[in-house]
């Protein structure tokens, strides 16, 4: 009965994990069979005899092996050899002869001959390389959303690079261990994939694709060593670029360091210098062109997977696109919400060594949604009514928490990578839209909270967390009385408890190391923001402050005032009353009218 229920599980958590990720499956599958046509077209078109090259057998040497024909070969005009099926070619222990040699080299050549041995052994390394590449990329968590468009582009690059490895390693130009790196696009690939995806992927992806090469060059280990060390030398180079121009110096680099290495493993395997100046060539110009190559390939690549690269992030950043205007607009409130929302989320993110780029993208567009209705949110009420006056608690909450979906759809709409739209999505999580559910359920007290939930997920990855939390501080911050340093702290401390409490932080990976350095940027940037000035002495209060008025000037004064001139200074015009000529009589005109003021 245990033994039934047992099998139960692990079919019913088989069947879940299949439907959860039928997508990566059938793509393990797929890539699967395509690497093994190539594997299968490379051994076919191989001079190889029992997984052995026909290199490997020379006259007169005693055999380590027996080879006995599968197939019988008939004589032809260009080689007058015959095959029988089932005779010995060579016998272990006896030297070969002239004849056995001739016969090997007819039976490799011949396209009917199929060495499944060979086949057979790399079959078994690629169907183990795959499984293992599977599992990295399943198990390690990549601190975001993985998108099915991500393994299928590591995928193609790695077929790319096995059928130009595999392939053009047979012609005589490329047949050295040295020489068919010069066509091995590693670095290109890896370039690619670790601007778009990150340096887990691409070091993931360089140490597949090394391996690969080293099966599909039959085992050449310096081969391999020199593709693993250029790959991992690009993917260092580049993961730190912010410029597109950057890419040519990437190039460069990876040039000279392809050159270097070349020197380094010929010393290692004692390799002759006399082919070191055209390889030390080809290698630099791999390094080259895979820079200028990444350069031209990018742009479609991000619009094509839309990726939140880097060079993306920086293009969405740009406070000066359409949908920014619009914005300060229609919505000027929310703006400079979102605004100071993506200061201290990219504040917060560079203290945990999260991606402080695409934390400011995705708090410039959190609020997008709110732009349709912008005067039924309280950043954009000023000088009006508020509009949810005339609506029931119900009806507000719907159209509040109906901003997040709006976003969504705005984000789609402009094509903005999946991360950003993630962040979109789950800024208010599934929290309860507390002001309105409090106020209806003083009329109703039997209401369904759900129903006054936001719409969202709580957040996945560390970025969406951290503007989740930026954008609840900002907005609570504007309510505290004499924001002080120690009362910002306090009030912050209490904002980010209450989402713990709530569950809005359980699917991220936030610690509480993480958490406590959030609150302390957050603390130190709204302190700024919220810094004292001095007071200066004659400073009014504008509501307290009397009117302008102007002080009576006497029938005396303006007899002897001269007429008004006008003095123009480097700030501004200042239009005086000059009085002259006599001032006795202006000053006894003045004191007459004072003292009769006081005796009235």
């Amino acid at each position: 009965m245990k033994k039934n229920n047992s099998m139960s599980l692990v079919m019913k958590a088989t069947g879940t994990y299949i439907r959860q990720n039928y997508p990566f499956l059938i793509l393990f599958f797929a890539g699967l069979l395509a690497i093994s046509a190539l594997n299968f077209l490379k051994i076919s078109t191989a001079e190889t005899i029992a997984n052995f090259s026909l290199n490997d057998f020379e006259i007169g040497q005693i055999a380590d092996r027996t080879i006995i024909a599968d197939r019988s070969l008939q004589p032809d005009n260009v080689d007058p050899v015959a095959v029988v099926k089932g005779e010995k070619i060579i016998k272990k222990g006896f030297p070969i002869t002239e004849e056995g040699l001739a016969k090997l080299k007819k039976m490799s050549a011949s396209p009917l001959y199929i060495d499944y041995r060979a086949f057979a052994n790399s079959e078994l390394y690629l169907l183990l390389l795959s499984i293992m590449w599977y599992l990295l990329f399943t198990f390690i968590s990549v601190n975001r959303r993985l998108v099915f468009r991500e393994p299928l582009l590591q995928v193609l690059f790695f077929i790319a690079e096995y059928a130009v490895t595999a392939f053009l390693g047979k012609l005589p130009l490329f047949s050295s261990p040295y020489s068919i790196c010069i066509v091995i696009p590693s670095a290109l690939f890896i370039m690619i994939v670790t601007i778009l995806y990150g340096n887990l992927s691409a070091l993931l992806l360089s140490i597949i694709m090394s391996m690969g090469v080293l099966c599909a060059t039959g085992w050449q280990i310096p081969t391999f060593l020199l593709t693993l060390a250029s790959s991992l030398t690009a993917a260092a180079i580049v993961r730190k670029i912010e410029r597109r121009l950057d890419l040519v110096f990437a190039g460069i680099m990876i040039s000279i360091f392809n050159i270097v290495y070349l020197l380094i493993f010929s010393v290692i395997f004692n390799e002759t210098f006399d082919e070191i100046p055209k390889l030390m060539i080809g290698l630099a110009i791999n390094g080259f062109l895979s820079g200028i190559l990444t350069l031209g390939f990018l742009t479609p690549l991000e619009i094509l997977l839309n990726t939140a690269s880097v060079f993306r992030l920086m293009d969405l950043s740009d406070n000066n696109t359409p949908i920014f205007k619009q914005m300060q607009i229609q919505a000027n409130g929310t703006y400079n919400h979102s605004m100071m929302v993506a200061q201290l989320a990219e504040a917060a993110c560079r203290e945990i060594d999260a991606n402080p780029l695409l934390a400011r993208v995705g708090a410039y567009y959190h609020d997008i949604g709110k732009m349709d209705q912008s005067e039924y949110f309280v950043e954009n009420q000023a000088n009006m009514e508020n509009k949810h006056n005339e609506l029931n608690p119900t009806l507000s909450a719907s159209v509040i928490k109906s901003h997040v979906r709006k976003g969504v759809e705005k984000a789609h709409q402009l094509h903005l990578p999946q991360a950003v739209i993630d962040i979109i999505a789950e800024h208010h999580g599934n929290s309860i839209i507390t002001y309105f559910y409090n106020a209806a359920k003083e009329k109703d007290s039997s209401l369904d909270e759900d129903d006054f939930r936001y719409p969202g997920i709580p957040p996945r990855t560390k970025e969406s967390a951290v503007v989740m939390l930026a954008d609840t501080v900002e907005a609570a911050c504007h309510t505290l009385e004499n924001p002080t340093s120690s009362r910002l702290e306090k009030f912050i401390t209490l904002l980010i408890n209450q989402k713990v409490e709530h569950k809005q932080l359980d699917n991220c990976d936030l610690t509480f190391s993480d958490i406590s350095k959030i609150k302390a940027a957050f603390v130190n940037l709204l302190t700024g923001y919220y810094h004292n000035r001095i007071k200066y002495q004659n400073q009014q209060d504008p509501d307290e402050a009397p009117a302008k008025t102007e002080e009576p000037v006497t029938e005396a004064v303006k007899e002897n005032a001269e007429p008004v001139k006008t003095v123009k200074t480097s700030a501004k015009t200042v239009t005086a009353k000059v009085v002259a000529s006599k001032p006795a009589a202006a000053k006894s005109a003045v004191s007459k009218t004072t003292a009769t003021k006081e005796k009235k």
